[in-house]
């Protein structure tokens, strides 16, 4: 439980020296993650339902979006 409060407080020390530089996405630790290197492929080939594969395609598009380059709504921006 304490590795996850200090975690919690570097995000949220991150989050308020950088604001609105740092993406709202968060990449958890995840086995999937760990284990798609191993099979030589990436997180969303080896498991695209898994937390972390999930995590990686909410941040790419919060990318598209802070960028002007995709027509999703913010709300919209979530998968779960």
């Amino acid at each position: 439980m304490a590795a996850c409060a200090f975690a919690n407080q570097v995000v949220s020390e991150v989050r308020r020296h950088f604001e609105e530089i740092v993406f709202s996405s968060i990449i958890h630790r995840n086995t999937r993650l760990s284990e798609a290197p191993s099979f030589g492929k990436p997180v969303i080939l080896y498991d695209a339902d898994s937390k972390g594969a999930v995590n990686y395609l909410n941040l790419a598009k919060e990318i598209l979006q802070k960028n002007n380059m995709t027509k999703i709504k913010e709300e919209e921006r979530i998968i779960e």
